[in-house]
């Protein structure tokens, strides 16, 4: 297996598997994220948005990670938070989401960050289960709050 950054010209791949992704947690018409967007993105100068693509032994890409850091006021450091990962269907049971999990943790006790955080949906029990497994901590304590669409709009205008 092999994890490395994606490529300039990965662009659509990643585009393809964020669809993969969205279709897994029952939510495809939600993932409209553009060609250009991810490219203009990923893809740019000073990117703040990052991704790791794992590949088999035969270099066929089989899931992702994308990431960006946040910042810890408590700790006074950055950490990392996971914003997608998937692995193909196909793929899955064969250490793939684990070494892409391992990958960035590496990264952060390399970079001297306190935090790896993502979230994961309440009915994705064998993800639950898989990332309790590692040694991640449910943060059920916290409410997710988000703000967008006409709400957004509004919010911005008051």
């Amino acid at each position: 297996m092999l994890i490395r950054p994606a490529r300039t010209d990965e662009g659509q791949l990643i585009v393809d598997l964020i669809y993969d992704l969205a279709v897994y947690e029952k939510e495809p018409d939600l993932a409209v994220a553009t060609l250009e967007q991810i490219n203009s993105a990923f893809f740019c100068q000073n990117p703040a948005v990052f991704c790791y693509l794992v590949e088999d032994d035969t270099g066929k890409v089989v899931g992702f990670a994308t990431w960006f850091l946040n910042f810890s006021t408590w700790t006074g450091t950055h950490g990392v938070y996971l914003e997608d990962l998937f692995v193909e269907p196909s793929a899955r049971g064969k250490g793939y989401g684990k070494a892409l999990l391992v990958h960035l943790a590496k990264l952060c006790v390399e970079r001297g960050y306190h935090r790896f955080q993502w979230w994961v949906l309440d009915w994705n029990k064998p993800s639950i289960d898989f990332y309790v497994s590692l040694g991640a901590v449910p943060q059920d304590q916290w409410t997710v709050m988000r703000v967008d669409g006409a709400a957004l709009e509004r919010l911005a205008k008051s």
